[in-house]
């Protein structure tokens, strides 16, 4: 996974439908920045420095994996992109839309054009107001206080007034509240994790990830496959019953629903192309009787990639056990994978193309296939 960073955003606006323009970069924001975490009340607040109509001001709290400069570049086409046009002089004036970065984490930034923290955030309280609705206690790192004590500690004296109307977060339009136990899946290589991963972070859920890694018989089984075949698949059977079992019971009153990287019938799925046919109904018997108990997804997502990216991710990720995979392995898992689900009439599958997307490095791949999986 990427590393990220949390950001803090001050947007103000004091030309034509002032809320309309804020909502309108918010939403550009999600689109094109990253997760919208938090959003501030919407602030009054009069023209400073110059004659004009009353500002709207808010803040907003955002997870990025832009780098500072990227984030600024990104924020200034925002702008032009909501109609906002060069200055016209040196001094203030009135603006549709005006995106200021306020933190970068915990990072300072000195460069010609862009400076973090923003220098002048401890004098506005226009920008201080907001943003301490989502963060009195973040400390400024250079000033070694909270946003609580900054807001205390201004002399702006300039009247601010709480407007009633909320701006709406554009997360909120990808819903899972349907769903308790999500289960993603997928190939060798097709970003099971990686997904699961953003998905636990963005919405709130309970993040399962199988515990394969530390599995000594998986180097064996690539280099000698038919001596390690049903040690290996009887390994994965008792591990992912038993982490299965603990975590589906161990309940989190804080998050909003589970997410898995995978699903336990996948230890059929990879048996029947590994194990001879007599193994293969040994198994498969004993892993109804482990199983029969064990709850089921209420949304199972398949992500399906072409061999050759398959091959391009597994070699991207460098594990040297899976170097010796064929493409002959990997096609005969995904045929397993979807003769499986096509026999699954209780239970609610998505299978979702991702061959010509990449989810992880582009963020409207991202939201695309999260409008996949929220469709009807």
């Amino acid at each position: 996974m990427t590393p990220t960073k949390t950001v803090y955003i001050a947007l103000g606006s004091n030309k034509g439908n002032k809320l309309q323009y804020l909502q309108s970069a918010v939403d550009a924001i999600f689109e094109r920045v990253g997760v919208v975490l938090k959003i501030s009340k919407v602030y009054k607040t009069p023209a400073l420095g110059f004659d004009g109509d009353d500002f709207f001001n808010t803040c907003i709290k955002v997870e990025t994996d832009l780098k500072p400069k990227k984030l600024l570049k990104t924020l200034q086409a925002i702008e032009i992109g909501l109609g906002r046009s060069k200055q016209s002089g040196d001094g203030y004036e009135s603006r549709e839309i005006d995106l200021d970065i306020l933190f970068y984490g915990d990072e300072n930034v000195e460069e010609a054009n862009l400076v973090i923290p923003h220098p002048e955030m401890h004098k506005r309280k226009f920008v201080l107001q907001p943003l301490s609705d989502i963060a009195k206690d973040f400390e400024h790192s250079i000033l070694h206080k909270s946003v609580a004590v900054l807001l205390e500690q201004c002399k702006d004296d300039s009247e601010i007034e709480p407007i009633n109307i909320w701006l709406k977060n554009p997360k909120n339009q990808f819903n899972f509240s349907d769903y308790n136990f999500i289960a993603i899946e997928g190939n060798i290589g097709a970003g099971k994790t990686s997904l699961a991963t953003k998905i636990s972070h963005d919405f709130n859920a309970k993040l399962i990830l199988e515990r394969f890694a530390d599995n000594p018989f998986l180097p064996k089984f690539y280099k000698e496959p038919e001596r390690y075949a049903f040690t290996l698949e009887m390994s994965f059977l008792a591990d992912r019953y038993q982490q299965i079992s603990d975590d589906l019971s161990q309940l989190d009153l804080f998050k909003d629903f589970m997410v898995s990287d995978y699903d336990v019938h996948k230890s059929l799925i990879f048996s029947k192309v590994t194990l001879p046919e007599d193994e293969f109904r040994l198994y498969r018997k004993l892993f109804y009787q482990v199983y029969k108990d064990i709850a089921r997804p209420d949304l199972y997502i398949y992500l399906y990639q072409n061999t050759e990216r398959l091959q391009a991710n597994i070699k991207k990720r460098g594990r040297k056990y899976e170097k010796e995979i064929q493409d002959e392995y990997l096609e005969k898992i995904n045929s397993g994978y979807l003769n499986f689900l096509r026999n699954q009439t209780d239970l609610n599958v998505k299978i979702i193309d991702i061959s010509n997307r990449d989810f992880v490095k582009r963020r409207e791949d991202y939201l695309w296939l999260l409008n996949e999986i929220n469709s009807k």
